[in-house]
């Protein structure tokens, strides 16, 4: 990687930092796409005394800890304007209300101690932040890496980033594919698995969940029903069970169950899912396909290729006012429906795979208001797709 990349969020943090409010600063994102190195670069060029500590130990530690953190901060930055970086914090038990006391303690003394949080699970870190820290914090979202990213940083192409996905600390190994696999299963998966969603939650079935990781990484932007993962399943227990495990795998930024549209308010809860891996490296890697292969069978590569569309969507729009599901009514099917407010766009991936029933005139015919985006063949090229940030890109396309 370039010395001189920097991913961007470094500088939407230095701005909010730098400018009142004196909110506490948030950064939640996967693990190994670089929050603590984006932070760390924010801390380096701070003017005043820094503090950093990472909870990530292998007993999750109390709130005493934090207690201990923040006064060691406190004692550093004296009067000045300190930074305080608090890394996993979402490890911590009772963490948000211990940072709630501290901040509001600092706050009603007028010390003008800065505070950095990071963490690694959505569920979690999200619960304490809209739960206890209500008009205190500024979220900021560290997603995977996109492709622009990856060709900026590491000089990748299209098909390079489509395959390896794009976790900076694996990007050196894609020239030996066997330690590539190794290290994204062991370092990456394995270690969101144990240390982010079955250490952090009560999970009655441990080995479901990993099986049910493993399914989701077989069958990539593919539709489901949870029947049919029962089928597939040992010792699956019932749909609830299942549903329940997908949006914790959801909050670790492995695989998200899309749902139905639904023209209401309400979406269609309990439909089949729509499997989509946040990172393709998350299918590549458990799987026995090599680059070159996957790049020469047609089929799986489009599969790829609508998985990571429907990634770079919930990547970039996660959070925000937007809402990414799919449409299928018989035989007919959307690969994907954005909807943010009235708009609503229904997208068509076209990635060389073999021809299929087309959805977008039907849907079109029940939503007339709905705009239709085609990716690839005949509609918006594949790669000035995924150069571009959907936040933009969807509003610039409602006319």
């Amino acid at each position: 990687m370039g010395a001189s990349f920097e991913r961007a969020i470094v500088s939407r943090i230095e701005k909010r930092l730098s400018r009142p409010p004196n909110l506490i600063q948030v950064v939640v994102g996967p693990r190994q796409v670089g929050k603590t190195t984006a932070v760390r670069s924010v801390a380096a060029r701070w003017s005043g005394p820094v503090h950093f500590a990472a909870a990530d130990l292998p007993l999750p530690p109390g709130p005493e800890w934090i207690e201990t953190q923040w006064t060691l901060a406190r004692r550093t930055a004296g009067r000045q304007a300190g930074l305080l970086v608090l890394d996993e914090v979402h490890k911590v038990r009772g963490w948000s209300e211990q940072v709630k006391a501290l901040w509001d303690q600092d706050r009603a003394a007028g010390r003008p101690l800065r505070v950095l949080i990071l963490g690694s699970s959505a569920l979690l870190l999200g619960q304490g932040v809209t739960e206890s820290l209500s008009g205190r914090f500024f979220l900021h979202r560290c997603p995977h890496w996109s492709y622009a990213e990856c060709r900026q940083a590491f000089g990748w192409d299209l098909d390079q980033w489509l395959f390896f996905g794009g976790y900076p600390g694996a990007a050196p190994l894609i020239d030996d594919e066997e330690g590539w696999r190794a290290y994204v299963a062991d370092s990456l998966i394995e270690t969101v698995l144990s240390r982010d969603v079955l250490a952090m939650q009560t999970v009655a079935k441990p080995a479901l969940l990993r099986h049910l990781f493993g399914l989701a990484a077989s069958f990539p932007a593919q539709i489901l029903s949870y029947n049919k993962m029962l089928g597939q399943l040992q010792d699956a227990g019932n749909t609830t069970t299942l549903a329940h495990y997908l949006r914790l795998l959801a909050t670790a930024y492995l695989v998200s169950g899309l749902e139905r549209f639904s023209a209401g308010q309400v979406r269609a809860k309990g439909s089949s899912p729509k499997l989509v891996m946040w990172n393709d490296a998350l299918v590549t890697a458990v799987g026995l396909r090599s680059f070159a292969s996957a790049r020469q069978d047609a089929a799986y590569w489009g599969r790829l290729v609508e998985n990571s569309v429907g990634a770079h969507l919930l990547n970039h729009l996660q959070g925000l006012a937007f809402e990414v599901t799919y449409w299928r009514e018989r035989n007919q099917e959307v690969d994907y429906v954005v909807r943010s407010g009235t708009r609503l766009w229904a997208v068509e991936v076209k990635s060389g795979r073999p021809a299929r029933p087309m959805g977008l005139s039907a849907f079109k015919r029940l939503q007339p208001r709905a705009i239709p985006v085609v990716i690839g063949s005949g509609g918006l090229d594949i790669e000035e797709f995924f150069a571009a940030d959907p936040r933009e890109l969807f509003p610039s396309l409602a006319g």
